[in-house]
C-alpha cells in the first residue's frame, strides 16, 4: 500500500457482518524514536484523536476515552475504553479499543508497527473492528470511508505534532 494510504476491507464470511479489517501506512517527518513518544503521550493523543473530548488515565497504559464520532446519519458520543498492550519500544504495539454509545458499540483491536525509512518513520496498522448498533448499519463500504477518514486525520495531527518538535 503506498504511503500514506489506508484500507479497510469487509471480511469476507457472512458471519462476520460488522467486522471491517483496517490498515494503512503512513510517513511521518521524524525519528522513529520521537514518533513513538508521541504515539505513547497520553496529552498528545487526547489532541491527535479525532474526535476526543478526554482521554483519562486508568492505569499503566490504560484510559478511559470520550469521543465524539460519527458514520453517515449515526453520530454521537462514544465512552470506552483505550489499552496499549504488547508493547515493544520503540517498535510496535497492540491497541485495543471498546466504546459505547446511543449509535451503538465500536470493538477494535489492531498492531501499530513503526520502522525506519531514511529520516522519517513509518507507521504501519493492522487491525479489526466489530462494530454493532445502529451504527452497523450504515453499511461496509460507509463504516471503510469513514474508517479511513479518522485514520486519515488521527496522523495528520501526528505529523503537526511531530513537526513543533523541530521548532
Amino acid at each position: 500500500m503506498p504511503p500514506g494510504r489506508s484500507g479497510t476491507r469487509p471480511a469476507s464470511s457472512p458471519e462476520a457482518r460488522g467486522l471491517v479489517k483496517i490498515d494503512g501506512r503512513y510517513v511521518v517527518h521524524a525519528p522513529r524514536t520521537a514518533v513513538w513518544r508521541l504515539l505513547n503521550d497520553p496529552a498528545v493523543l487526547a489532541r491527535i484523536i479525532p474526535g476526543c473530548e478526554r482521554l483519562d488515565p486508568a492505569g499503566e497504559n490504560r484510559y478511559t476515552v470520550l469521543v465524539k464520532a460519527g458514520v453517515g446519519a449515526i453520530k454521537g458520543s462514544f465512552k470506552g475504553s483505550v489499552a496499549i498492550d504488547s508493547i515493544v519500544p520503540p517498535d510496535s504495539y497492540v491497541l485495543t479499543v471498546e466504546g459505547s454509545g446511543p449509535g451503538g458499540f465500536i470493538k477494535g483491536r489492531g498492531h501499530i508497527s513503526l520502522a525506519d525509512e531514511g529520516p522519517d518513520t513509518a507507521v504501519s496498522v493492522d487491525g479489526d473492528a466489530q462494530v454493532g448498533g445502529l451504527i452497523a448499519s450504515v453499511g461496509q463500504r460507509l463504516l471503510g470511508s469513514g474508517a479511513r477518514v479518522m485514520m486519515g486525520e488521527f496522523f495528520q495531527k501526528l505529523e503537526r505534532e511531530a513537526l513543533s518538535l523541530k521548532g
